[in-house]
């Protein structure tokens, strides 16, 4: 089997943690069972860019059963977890993923999927998508070197089969929806996109409690210091920055959000915290969060303002919100004082501590999100391929959400696993809510 991992010899140890998620997604269990009886996606090439984890081994497991040939790469360099990526390539699907792996490796990965000539591709963050878009207008120049070469060596036939050849594709994250977005107000998206991110069942559940439970737990796995009393700064109240907040709170911090949005920052206010911008923020707080999705979050000035032995990560899909260039720009030393936790002694005498090389840190320093959460993202990502192959010949180049019937259903169904019933509405009360006669 065609792949690149670590470790082959990691294999049965990722097996193992593949199992034990596994009993946390009893929602993608039984659209594998559906899957393995219907067969809905017999035939397709699924080219997936996402987190490497004992999560996503299950995803790549389900989309196999339903007939699908399926790869996988890594959409972060340090978010991979080698045993799962070991024991994928045992199980026969084709893992381009290293924990650590460097830029080039990380566009050769990319290489790898393209050269798959998926039919179906899956994004978190849109690095697939963007560069497969790169290749669709010609516009070479933007796109990696190893990916340029590649693509250069192929004969005009397999350029068509590649940059038409793909029916549609999936967006897991944020921030790879606003990249994805801007290509569509561009008019540069090659293909329709479902973005899985704003499903219902996605961002209100993976967003706030996965990122907010795992962040916590890769800043403690990474740190080991106490929470309770810290003034912790969370850049960003979005769905990610609600639940770190909340969590931190509930761990004894004092919180403090920075916002742009007037209405989020509000909400922050009346939900509790103090609202100030990151200027204020940056001489108080003992740790810093970033989960905006925007680059130069925290620069220069903050970091001369903040606190001897501050704290600072990123939760944030990529590595441009913390101004990692002007960090060592300001620092005369910089040292590893313990696994992810990266010491920067600045010229003004104060230190500051990176955590996770400021890249996501629930995944570079803990296990990203709960299996249980990640029941829902990944039945989202299931239930929209086989949509896309139903469906792709309708859609236009624009980004879509996740249908409405698929969400309530990953709901019921999720609900249903848990041991929790709900209410139906009876004809009479469905009548009312569709009819405008019924007043007082």
């Amino acid at each position: 089997m065609n792949g690149h991992v670590k470790d082959p010899s990691l294999a049965p140890q990722g097996h193992r943690r593949i199992a034990w998620a596994e009993r946390e997604m009893p929602v993608l269990r039984a659209i594998r069972a559906d899957f393995e009886r219907e067969l809905p996606l017999k035939g397709e090439r699924i080219a997936a860019c996402l987190h490497v984890t004992t999560e996503t081994a299950n995803l790549m497991r389900t989309l196999k059963a339903g007939g699908a040939q399926v790869a996988l790469c890594a959409s972060n360099p340090l978010s991979t977890q080698d045993d799962a990526a070991a024991a994928l390539l045992e199980d026969g699907i084709e893992v381009h993923a290293i924990r650590g792996e460097d830029t080039d490796t990380y566009y050769d990965h990319i290489r790898a999927m393209l050269a798959t000539f998926p039919t179906i591709t899956m994004d978190d963050g849109a690095d697939l998508v963007s560069t497969l878009t790169a290749l669709y207008h010609e516009t070479l120049d933007t796109v990696h070197p190893r990916v340029r070469s590649w693509y250069e060596s192929l004969s005009d036939e397999q350029r068509e089969t590649l940059t038409r050849g793909v029916r549609g594709s999936t967006e897991e994250t944020t921030t790879g929806v606003i990249r994805l977005r801007a290509m569509a107000a561009d008019g540069v998206l090659p293909i329709p996109v479902i973005a899985v991110n704003d499903a219902r069942t996605k961002h209100l559940f993976d967003n706030r409690y996965g990122t907010g439970q795992s962040t916590v737990d890769g800043v403690l796995r990474a740190t080991n210091v106490l929470l309770a009393g810290k003034n912790v700064v969370i850049a960003g109240y979005g769905w990610c920055g609600r639940g770190l907040a909340m969590r931190a709170h509930g761990m004894g911090s004092h919180v403090i959000v920075t916002e742009v949005d007037p209405v989020r920052g509000l909400e922050a206010l009346m939900d509790g915290f103090r609202v100030m911008p990151m200027d204020d923020a940056a001489p108080i707080g003992d740790i810093f969060i970033t989960v905006t999705g925007d680059r130069d979050v925290i620069v220069e000035r903050h970091f001369l303002k903040m606190k001897d032995g501050a704290l600072v990560a990123n939760s944030g899909h990529f590595d441009i919100e913390i101004d990692l260039k002007a960090l060592k720009r300001l620092s005369t030393h910089q040292e590893e004082i313990r696994a992810n936790v990266r010491s920067c002694k600045l010229q003004n005498g104060k230190n500051i501590y990176l955590l996770g090389e400021g890249r996501l840190v629930n995944l570079a320093a803990a296990e990203g999100h709960p299996a249980s959460v990640m029941d829902m993202s990944f039945a989202n990502q299931a239930l929209s391929a086989r949509y896309i192959k139903e469906y792709a010949g309708s859609l236009e180049r624009a980004v879509y959400p996740v249908p409405k019937e698929l969400d309530d259903g990953i709901a019921e169904l999720k609900l249903k696993t848990m041991g929790v019933n709900i209410d139906e509405l009876t004809e009479a009360q469905k009548a009312y809510l569709a009819s405008w006669k019924e007043g007082t």
